[in-house]
């Protein structure tokens, strides 16, 4: 199964994905040459880890009609200072001293069940080839 994705280039650092009826914009900061208008890729792919542990948490507590208030995801990102690669990525899930004690294991657990983390872990084989357009 694959599902495509159209990358365009609307001006500037700007680049843009169209995703079904969907854009998803990135630009770059204004110190790498963007104007600041939108997330870095980079970052965009950091956001995805997170919010993607936040939809199973959604959905854990959704599924048991437990409030979703006053609960967030913390997410800090180290990169090798050497390299500059990411090396490891920390969420807490923060919740309200009055969410039940029985659950906070279960939603580290859910939240572990991540497809974005998953196909991270996976490392998946990219093929980038130029292809020329119309042909």
């Amino acid at each position: 199964m694959a599902m495509e994705m159209t990358v365009t280039f609307p001006g500037g650092k700007k680049v843009d994905t169209r995703i079904g009826n969907h854009v998803i914009r990135t630009d770059q900061p204004v110190s790498n040459g963007g104007e600041d208008s939108a997330p870095s890729p980079f970052n965009l792919f950091l956001a995805a880890i997170g919010t993607c542990a936040g939809i199973y948490v959604a959905g854990f507590c959704q599924k048991r009609e437990l409030p979703t208030d006053g609960i967030s995801i913390r997410q800090r990102n180290h990169v090798d200072p050497e390299t500059g690669v990411l090396a490891r990525v920390e969420l807490d899930i923060l919740v309200p001293p009055s969410f039940p004690e029985k659950y906070r294991e279960a939603l580290v657990r859910v939240a572990d069940q991540c497809a974005v983390k998953k196909a991270i872990q996976a490392q998946p084989v990219f093929e980038v080839k130029t292809v020329v357009a119309g042909a």
